[in-house]
């Protein structure tokens, strides 16, 4: 194996229910407290996985809770504009929404309960992390290997693997600068908003952005 090789990982999620719910905001504040990081995890980036073909910017569940069950937009948007990129550790993105939260609080708004049914079920993801077949030494080796590899291998280098790495990059971006040496390249795919495209349109743009680099482009 070289010291410069990537190798393609891809990964399989089971949810699970963790047998907590919130019924108002206090709840939901504590909760997030103390549950554990896949589950917070789970409710930032769902959507990013989930809809992966949708082009609408994605809310977490928190955020969407408040909206539809809370019923409170401004506390919804509040949530909805935490920028999940932003982050490079569960901990740090934790302290972010219960800020949110309690400054909510705080305001001396009126505490009240969701109707039943509308409450928030809290869920953990466990993550099976499995090796694909491709590995890539070069940049033409990349390239091929992103045309081939699955949506879930795809999500997982460029979300899932950064925040439980705790990386200030994608493994995309990280390998081609610290292995390869090329940091304008790195900066220009780690530029890529994931909110403005698809799963699929950021593979396009990877690609194309490497086969522009390497004059590979048809």
């Amino acid at each position: 194996m070289t010291t410069n090789e990537f190798r393609f990982y891809t990964s399989l999620g089971l949810v699970e229910l963790t047998g907590q719910k919130a019924r108002n905001v206090s709840e939901l504040v504590e909760i997030i407290k103390q549950v554990d990081d896949s589950s917070i995890f789970y409710h930032t980036h769902r959507y990013l996985r989930e809809y992966h073909f949708l082009k609408e910017e994605c809310s977490s569940d928190f955020g969407q809770w408040a909206f539809d069950s809370v019923q409170e937009m401004a506390l919804g948007e509040k949530l909805a504009n935490i920028d999940i990129l932003n982050f490079t550790d569960i901990k740090s993105l934790r302290e972010a929404i219960t800020a949110v939260l309690e400054d909510y609080i705080l305001s001396g708004v009126r505490i009240w309960n969701v109707p039943s049914g509308k409450e928030l079920h809290f869920c953990r993801l466990v993550s099976v992390i499995m090796p694909t077949k491709y590995v890539a030494t070069d940049l033409g080796e990349f390239s091929h290997a992103l045309k081939n590899i699955s949506i879930n291998s795809l999500y997982f280098h460029l979300f899932e693997a950064r925040l439980r790495l705790g990386r200030k990059t994608n493994d995309f971006s990280h390998w081609i600068e610290d292995a390869l040496g090329n940091p304008p390249l790195a900066r220009s795919i780690e530029a890529l908003d994931p909110y403005n495209h698809t799963l699929n349109e950021l593979r396009t743009k990877i690609i194309d952005l490497i086969e522009r680099h390497t004059g590979t482009q048809r």
